[in-house]
């Protein structure tokens, strides 16, 4: 039988540690030990994730469990620096942290830890040996496994094109002016056009598969006027053919437990609320169109944490992440 470990959450009332708390309360081999967040000190978690009610009385703490075997780090990009800084976690303490903090290479290593860039699909075998996981961006986990196994056989030899659309709980709990339902409400937008933040981990993983990779990636983010999720076409030319490049996508993902090639047109509706990537390969004129989708919250955030977490432990990679969609 396996011996619980103490898990703490930081950061504890924004969507992705809603998320975290949705599956780890599940999680077979996991005692929540703290639930951290100042401004809600006192309260029940299920005052601001309503959606556990019934499901947990875990009060929400202004102290760290400093002696946590793993705490998740869930706080704003450019925040989990400053709180590693500022709070003291025992060696044992394995970190896992869910900003963009340390997910570049100039950034992997801070005070004493050494941050693994979380990917399991490419970094698996590192993970497993990792104390301390810079989980990926959602858009940049949708984008990645649409492109890494054309990486891997050195087959991204043009400029990569990519349309992509995530739900508003992309933008986390905050509101501002393109968050707020009478602005999100029938509406699509796109932002930081070939600017946004996720780019480096793009190019980054695949200059890791595919080291003379010196095209560039042109990125659209689009802002949906639904909750969760990610849709991503990401298109490139190439001389491979439609089977040719299908067989690549089957082989390189056949013993993946959560990222699925699909030979059937694929949608949203089929991974909201899992830990699931699809994806679907075809072939126009000269172009490779690969359709992505996942989960933002989950495999995009606190899904692929958990999968992480498993790893690092040794356990099954799919423990407590076993998730259905509701398709209707």
């Amino acid at each position: 039988m396996t011996n619980k470990i103490n898990v703490s959450i930081v950061g504890g009332a924004g969507y992705t540690a809603g998320e975290l708390l949705r599956i780890l309360i599940h999680h077979p081999n996991v005692t929540i030990s703290s639930v951290y967040s100042t401004s809600n000190a006192g309260n029940p978690v299920t005052k601001i994730h309503d959606d556990l009610l019934g499901e947990t009385d875990i009060i929400f703490s202004d102290k760290i469990d400093e002696n946590a075997d793993v705490v998740f780090l869930c706080l704003g990009h450019g925040k989990s620096a400053d709180f590693l800084k500022n709070n003291q976690y025992s060696a044992k303490t394995k970190v896992i942290d869910l900003s963009n903090d340390f997910r570049l290479n100039t950034d992997r290593v801070f005070q004493d830890r050494t941050f693994v860039y979380g990917l399991p699909e490419v970094n698996r075998e590192e993970i497993k040996g990792a104390n301390n996981i810079a989980n990926p961006g959602c858009f940049a986990t949708a984008i990645q496994l649409a492109l890494l196994p054309l990486a891997a056989k050195n087959e991204i030899k043009n400029d990569i094109h990519i349309n992509a659309v995530t739900g508003s709980t992309g933008a986390g709990q905050s509101l501002s002016a393109s968050t707020h339902f009478s602005w999100r409400n029938n509406n699509v937008s796109f932002y930081k056009e070939f600017s946004h933040q996720h780019e480096g981990e793009i190019y980054q993983t695949i200059n890791q598969l595919e080291e003379d990779f010196n095209n560039k990636v042109y990125f659209l983010p689009m802002r949906g006027d639904f909750a969760r999720g990610i849709l991503a076409g990401v298109y490139v030319k190439s001389d491979l053919s439609e089977e040719e490049a299908k067989q690549i996508f089957n082989e390189y993902y056949q013993n993946e437990p959560f990222t699925h090639v699909s030979d059937a047109p694929i949608a949203l509706k089929q991974v909201v609320n899992t830990n699931k990537c699809l994806l679907h390969v075809q072939k126009q004129d000269d172009v490779i169109l690969i359709t992505s989708i996942i989960d933002n919250l989950t495999k995009g955030a606190s899904g692929q944490a958990v999968e992480n977490m498993n790893l690092m432990f040794g356990w099954d990679e799919n423990l407590g992440l076993n998730l259905k969609t509701v398709a209707f």
